[in-house]
């Protein structure tokens, strides 16, 4: 176990170099959490405090300087889904017309719990921090209430709809932040929200500026204004919209990559004098991959990058069909 240093992570995000190799991922899977923590079980999915202290153990017994957290259980509900590998963006939507819209019953962010990132502050790892994410982003809680295709047409029959859907949603992810981005446990933010497929963004370049940017600049000013450093989380093909991103958004880091939209070592040389790029490290490269392969990989990229606004990681998350052995070749090569 390395001792967590928050420290680390935010030189990072600053564009700075740590003073060592730093790791950075989203979310493990519940396998590596055990394994890291020393846990010989994971508590319930109710019981708060006992998960966000879980998640600490392991998030620092696997050599991360933070935790990624939620921060309480807000989110948009929608209908059912087959919940499998894979999960249909036109399935579970709820919102079809005016008359769903009114129906729906939009929560408020101020009736949930936000308090567990200060209740157990204390009790973190020494040096660890809480990273907050989102309940999904602007986009992909669209699309969940309105269902992709059904989005895709309403947007031209529809367009005030499809706006006030937008600003629903977008509003309530911004109070999201301005709760929990002040918290003095809170060391940075990430807005998880994917945009793209492998070959373009989900809507339009036009549209997305229309109904899908306004309101991540608005996020990304709201953790801001808390002093704290705003991290993307999306996966697709960004590359026509990063300007947006760096520009317009002034997002502090971007994460999630994949080999065959853009490796990270040409995300790297491309935008790394102008935003922190974390992982990207293929998953698909990190499971076919030998282990001896994935450790070289990693540690060419901690060389070429020196580790200046870059931090350490796959190129998404770590889900369950990742073998460990696999896992901790990556990490290896900044572990040592």
């Amino acid at each position: 176990m390395r001792q967590p240093d928050f420290a680390n992570l935010l030189r990072v995000l600053r564009r700075e170099t740590p003073t060592r190799p730093t790791l950075f991922e989203f979310f493990l899977n519940v396998r590596l959490y055990l394994r890291t923590s020393g846990l010989t079980e994971w508590p319930p999915a109710d019981d708060v405090d006992a998960q966000l202290l879980a998640l600490s153990k392991a998030f620092a017994g696997a050599g991360y300087d933070y935790v990624t957290w939620r921060g309480s259980n807000f989110g948009f509900p929608a209908g059912e889904k087959h919940r499998a590998r894979t999960i249909s963006l036109n399935e579970g939507f709820c919102i079809t017309d005016r008359k769903s819209f009114d129906a729906y019953r939009w929560p408020d962010p101020d009736d949930f719990d936000y308090s567990s990132a200060d209740r157990l502050a204390d009790q973190l790892p020494k040096g660890q921090m809480i990273v907050i994410n989102g309940p999904g982003g602007v986009l992909e809680n669209v699309i969940s209430l309105c269902g992709y295709d059904n989005l895709c047409f309403m947007m031209v029959d529809d367009p005030e709809l499809a706006t006030d859907v937008f600003d629903a949603v977008g509003s309530r992810l911004v109070r999201h932040y301005e709760i929990t981005a002040p918290k003095a446990a809170v060391g940075a933010c990430i807005s998880n929200d994917d945009w793209g497929f492998k070959t373009q963004t989900m809507l339009s370049t036009t549209d997305m500026r229309a109904y899908v940017f306004p309101w991540h600049e608005k996020i990304v000013a709201t953790i801001h204004a808390a002093g704290k450093p705003a991290i993307l989380h999306s996966c697709g093909n960004l590359i026509p919209v990063m300007d947006d991103v760096i520009d317009r958004m002034k997002y502090d880091a971007k994460h999630s990559f994949e080999d065959v939209i853009q490796p990270i070592e040409q995300a790297y040389e491309q935008y790394g004098e102008r935003i922190a790029l974390l992982g990207g490290i293929d998953v698909d490269f990190v499971c076919r991959s030998e282990p001896d392969a994935i450790t070289a990989r990693c540690k060419a990229m901690i060389e070429k990058s020196h580790c200046k606004g870059y931090a350490l990681g796959t190129g998404n998350s770590v889900p369950d069909y990742v073998p460990d052995e696999k896992y901790f070749a990556m990490t290896k090569a900044a572990l040592g």
